[in-house]
């Protein structure tokens, strides 16, 4: 609403002493000064900003002890999944918003190994790449970063079940935890292939570059496929499709060789993972899907910020 205000020179009142006009121009004139003092300050916080969400956004699961065999086959029908902890369906990773299909992850674990389950929906289950290493992120795919001290590991897997994975170790880190010395890592060798690597949405981490370790790959890490349907047929509407993956403890020592933890953990022990989904078919009644769905929202799209990862919390058998 417009307020007309009648100007003060056709009034009837006296004018102001000369001194009014002195204070309100050195009002205004200190006014300027502090917007102008404090919008540098206010950037400089926004840029800092870190972790670049609320701790209260950060999701935590229980990750339950089994004595059961798991066969991984990707059904996911063993009766200890049934009695996992099943995680809240995945939200957009920049925006925190629900998402229109929903995704689950369930952790569990024993003496030997991490076991991470998806269950994904999916009404076209598709799949193009069948390569190891392939460019599946290009694909609809799900995914996980299991962050140490020193390093964090990057898992990704599509309907075909082709893996892509790396390696991600803090340049700061590299030479004092003695990962350099390994042969798979060893920069000096000829064979052995890295790259710098700084982030993909957020290119400001306090603890600043890493080296890539692409080529290098978990050999030892197990992991299937099963579909609810049919892959890469559109004339029938599928169900969704379901991932299960065998991690070995033991390999995972060369994410803390700084400052060793126990493997197997402990009851009570706290890992930080990261879930996440990414698809290439966003939902066509939000134009703000991004595409990309985690457990826990990141703020930003960039899915390497382990502070922001989900707490994953080690517990003794389901009860």
């Amino acid at each position: 609403m417009i307020r007309l205000v009648q100007p003060f020179f056709i009034t009837h009142r006296p004018y102001p002493p000369m001194s009014w006009y002195r204070s309100l121009a050195l009002f205004f004139i200190a006014l300027t000064l502090f917007l102008r003092f404090l919008t540098p300050i206010a950037w400089a916080q926004n840029e800092s900003s870190f972790p670049p969400i609320d701790s209260s956004d950060i999701r935590k699961l229980k990750a339950y002890q089994t004595s059961e065999l798991i066969q991984i086959d990707g059904k996911l029908d063993e009766p200890v999944w049934k009695k996992a902890d099943r995680s809240e369906s995945f939200v957009d990773l920049i925006t925190g918003k629900p998402t229109h299909l929903k995704t689950h992850v369930s952790v569990l674990w024993d003496e030997k190994n991490l076991y991470i389950g998806y269950r994904i929906q999916e009404p076209e289950v598709t799949a193009k790449s069948t390569k190891e290493d392939d460019p599946i992120y290009q694909d609809n795919d799900v995914e996980f970063f299991i962050a140490g001290q020193d390093a964090y590991y990057e898992f990704e897997i599509n309907a075909h079940g082709t893996v892509y994975d790396g390696l991600f170790v803090w340049q700061s880190a590299y030479e004092k935890s003695g990962l350099s010395q390994w042969p798979q890592f060893d920069r000096t060798k000829p064979h052995v292939q890295s790259q710098v690597f700084n982030g993909v949405g957020y290119t400001k981490h306090p603890r600043g570059l890493r080296w890539a370790f692409l080529d290098w790959d978990f050999s030892s890490i197990k992991s299937a496929v099963h579909v609810d349907g049919t892959l890469n047929d559109p004339s029938d509407k599928d169900k969704g499709w379901s991932v299960e993956v065998a991690v070995p403890w033991k390999e995972l020592a060369m994410l803390d060789l700084s400052k060793p933890r126990d493997l197997p953990p402990k009851i009570g022990d706290v890992w930080r993972i990261d879930f996440s989904r990414f698809n290439q078919t966003k939902d066509p009644n939000n134009p703000k899907d991004s595409g990309g769905w985690a457990l826990s929202p990141h703020g930003v799209w960039d899915s390497h910020i382990p502070e922001v990862f989900p707490q994953v919390i080690i517990a003794g058998p389901a009860g």
